[in-house]
């Protein structure tokens, strides 16, 4: 697993709405200046979140982005796996995109599949059990 840019700016840009917990929420301009994102590049991720169900958004001159949920229900894991896909460092360690390794002619005693299974569960554990209120 690794964090791309445009998942650590997804969990900044949720971290600024978190932190300002207002329900008029942010624009746009206001997460990209206060989480220091670039805001066409923002722009893209704010429509990711926004389809995954994380955020909603609000049209006018009062508009903007709010939370979805509450903070305390949104985990870090939830962020990652929408902007990144699976925790999972190699394919056939993975829960939701599985794929099995050509060379590998027994896949469930394979020694690199184990641990890489091991190393899965443990960053999916502290991801799913850290919510965006711990991080605000």
């Amino acid at each position: 697993m690794k964090v791309s840019r445009r998942g650590e700016y997804a969990i900044k840009a949720l971290m600024y709405l978190g932190a300002k917990d207002a329900p008029s929420g942010a624009t746009t301009s206001e997460i990209a200046k206060h989480a220091q994102i670039p805001e066409p590049f923002l722009n893209q991720i704010l429509l990711v979140l926004k389809n995954g169900g994380l955020l909603r958004s609000r049209r006018g001159a009062n508009g903007g982005y709010v939370l979805n949920k509450p903070k305390g229900e949104i985990t870090i894991g939830e962020i990652s796996r929408l902007m990144d896909g699976p925790l999972a460092p190699i394919p056939c360690a993975s829960v939701t995109a599985y794929e099995p390794c050509p060379s590998c002619p027994e896949p469930e005693s394979c020694r690199l599949s184990l641990l890489m299974r091991k190393v899965r569960d443990s960053i999916s554990e502290i991801l799913d059990n850290t919510t965006l209120e711990e991080l605000v």
